[in-house]
């Protein structure tokens, strides 16, 4: 009798021992995929920012060679977009370009295309560049729609066929022209500042970011 209840016996102690080193290795695993996670999302940081400096640099010149030549644009220092008023390019409701926007192609479009074209990891950084035409909230959707993608087509078309500049023909491989009509308009209210083209910049390192961000996760 005395056998049978030793073997069914177990020590507390040795029970609490048993409890406290499984608990203790759960909580040292749980501090090692922290510290992984941790590390890893230190080096995806690491990575973007490596990968967003060319992208600095390329607008940091766009911005810098705009003010040099005193060429009157709004410069996004984030994005890179330069923004031109309708009002330097085009008549109110008219696709039409205004002598004045032609003058101001001239000056501007060798300045810009310059810039991209001027060191060879620009032009890698650069995948494309659109011409977009935007419009205010004022009017329908359609008409908005069709304005804004006849204004950058007019841009577009002065740009290749009346134009010339020495970096005329890559610009022509990476650029093109798209009609956004009012979807970046104040709804509120007809904002004339909403009237405008840009040329925006499509760039490798934010394809690279997207990527890596995939492959991150």
């Amino acid at each position: 009798m005395a056998d049978f209840i030793s073997d069914e016996f177990v020590d507390p102690e040795i029970a609490d021992d048993d409890d406290s080193s499984i608990y203790l290795s759960i909580a040292d695993m749980m501090s090692s995929l922290l510290m992984f996670f941790a590390l890893l999302f230190i080096t995806t940081l690491l990575q973007l920012a490596q990968k967003d400096a060319p992208k600095r640099v390329v607008i940091g010149n766009v911005v810098g060679q705009m003010k040099s030549n005193n060429i009157n644009v709004k410069v996004n220092p984030e994005t890179g977009d330069v923004s031109i008023q309708e009002s330097i390019l085009f008549a109110k409701g008219s696709t039409e370009l205004k002598v004045e926007g032609k003058a101001f192609l001239r000056r501007f479009i060798p300045v810009y295309s310059g810039v991209i074209f001027s060191k060879p990891e620009f032009e890698k950084e650069i995948s494309r560049v659109v011409i977009e035409g935007h419009t205010s909230s004022d009017g329908d959707d359609k008409t908005n729609l069709q304005l804004s993608l006849l204004r950058s087509a007019s841009v577009y078309n002065y740009i290749f066929y009346e134009m010339n500049f020495p970096t005329k023909e890559p610009l022509s491989q990476k650029i093109l022209a798209a009609g956004r009509g009012e979807i970046e308009s104040d709804k509120k209210r007809d904002n004339p500042g909403d009237r405008k083209v840009v040329f925006r910049f499509q760039f490798r390192s934010d394809e690279l970011k997207k990527d890596i961000a995939k492959t991150s996760l």
